[in-house]
């Protein structure tokens, strides 16, 4: 089984809503390590809303943030990079942009062979592209290493009609289509990345990071979070 590991930089932060948490960072790892254990190939598409969210820039142009947004993710991702090897999980960083210094240039073949030799994969930088989120990326990456599923780490522990944080009365949804995601405007990914799963069925488990042991729950196949398919 390969499956594509998407984590929110927002995740990574914990309780503290920025920068990095070590006891985060050491818990997906250990869940991790568990995983490549049980034979199952792991890469991990990481966000970096925990240091920069473009979007919420309004005087600076679009393009320029997205960038920095994808240098907010290589950080993110060296961080996993060093909690994995922690505890020896052989571990390599592909960047979309280039960082020949502490990155490898993404190359398909290269990662589907690390994958294939139980190497986990952390892809950075996004697409390399702007106007492209990270959660396109999990969607792209998914598709071009034949992932199994995308196992979407989020803040939240499952899909909601409206944000369950300001709206006491949003509904949670345990199973959905691609195309409710798009016909409902659901916030828990991006129309493209959407689109993308959907033309490519490509099943997406949503579910919160913070629950102990909950990645390794989803690839289980508990009834955890939402299901969409």
């Amino acid at each position: 089984m390969r499956v594509i590991l998407k984590i929110s930089g927002e995740a990574l932060a914990g309780k503290s809503k920025f920068g990095l948490n070590e006891e985060m960072l050491s818990m997906i790892a250990k869940q991790v390590k568990t995983l490549t254990e049980m034979n199952v190939q792991v890469a991990v598409v990481v966000g970096g809303g925990n240091f920069w969210r473009g979007r919420t820039s309004n005087s600076m142009d679009r393009a320029t943030a997205d960038y920095m947004g994808m240098i907010a993710t290589v950080i993110n991702a060296l961080a996993l990079q060093d909690a994995f090897e922690a505890i020896n999980i052989p571990t390599r960083v592909q960047s979309a942009i280039e960082m020949k210094e502490v990155a490898e240039p993404y190359i398909r073949r290269r990662a589907m062979s690390h994958l294939s030799k139980n190497i986990v994969v952390i892809f950075a930088a996004g697409t390399g592209n702007p106007f492209f989120s990270t959660d396109t990326t999990a969607a792209l990456r998914a598709a071009e290493i034949e992932a199994d599923i995308i196992l979407l780490a989020k803040k939240v522990d499952a899909v909601y009609s409206d944000d369950p944080e300001s709206n006491s009365n949003a509904i949670r949804y345990e199973e959905l289509t691609h195309m409710d995601l798009l016909e409902k405007s659901l916030k828990v990914m991006d129309s493209t990345a959407a689109s993308l799963c959907m033309d490519n069925n490509i099943p997406i488990h949503v579910f919160g990071l913070s629950e102990p042991d909950n990645v390794i729950k989803a690839v289980c196949g508990e009834k955890i979070g939402t299901i969409i398919k």
